[in-house]
């Protein structure tokens, strides 16, 4: 048996075990990546070659970027998450993006999921903050960018960020955002101590004894689904479930 922590809210959980993204990519996906064993990093190519995915260290600035060159119907876009992002939300953007493509003529609506999870609006339309007041998004109409913003006080270090440049595609932020207010918690093994937070007024967490042979499997779970996915006819797709809760460490 393996203890495992369920962490709620879902976006004070910490960043979780990278995995959770990496190996679906590649095995589910078939992005490549490449091996150099002195650097702390890890990078992710699209089998398109159209998107590049980077994970690595960098203590002023965002540990995970993604960046996607120009197509037919859309110029280059990029997008970016903190280290501390919930691989769980990280991975509804991922999964998101190497689903069949959305239908562009849906009327997306990044904003839709965080109104019906009674996110309050703040100074203006375009700024919605969390119930619990530690999460704001904000869309700047002129640039077209959005930034999301996880706090624990206005005098405070962001906890993590994430950030959506200009022509990001409205359906990934959808995603993120139906991520972001899923309700139910995540699940860490570990130590709490390295939770940004345990203050019981902003998370709640349930420790549980766990079958170790359950908690090995969640990530071969997860890409035997998405590798199902793939295999799976061509359908026209809308946002993609809600991903599940997996395993993870901690930072």
């Amino acid at each position: 048996m393996v203890d495992v922590d369920f962490i709620a809210p879902r976006h004070l959980a910490g960043g979780g075990d990278p995995a959770w993204i990496t190996v679906p990519l590649h095995r589910a996906c078939g992005w490549s990546h490449g091996h150099d064993p002195l650097m702390p990093r890890v990078i992710l190519s699209s089998p398109d070659q159209k998107a590049l995915l980077r994970l690595e260290p960098d203590p002023d600035g965002h540990w995970w970027t993604l960046q996607h060159a120009p197509t037919e119907d859309r110029p280059a876009w990029y997008a970016s998450f903190g280290a501390r992002t919930p691989v769980e939300i990280i991975a509804a953007f991922t999964d998101a993006l190497t689903a069949s493509a959305a239908d562009a003529a849906d009327a997306w609506d990044p904003l839709a999921p965080l109104h019906e999870a009674g996110w309050s609006p703040m100074f203006h339309h375009n700024r919605l903050a969390s119930p619990d007041g530690t999460v704001r998004v904000d869309l700047h109409e002129a640039s077209g960018t959005w930034w999301v913003t996880t706090t624990l006080g206005p005098s405070r270090r962001p906890v993590w960020q994430a950030h959506f440049g200009e022509h990001t595609p409205a359906h990934l932020i959808t995603a993120f955002a139906t991520a972001l207010t899923d309700p139910h918690p995540v699940a860490r093994t570990g130590s709490v101590l390295s939770l940004p937070t345990r203050n019981p007024d902003l998370v709640t967490h349930t420790r549980q004894e766990v079958p170790a042979a359950h908690v090995a499997s969640a990530l071969e779970d997860r890409v035997r689904q998405l590798t199902a996915r793939h295999a799976a006819p061509a359908a026209r797709t809308g946002v993609p479930p809600r991903p599940s809760a997996g395993p993870g460490r901690t930072r």
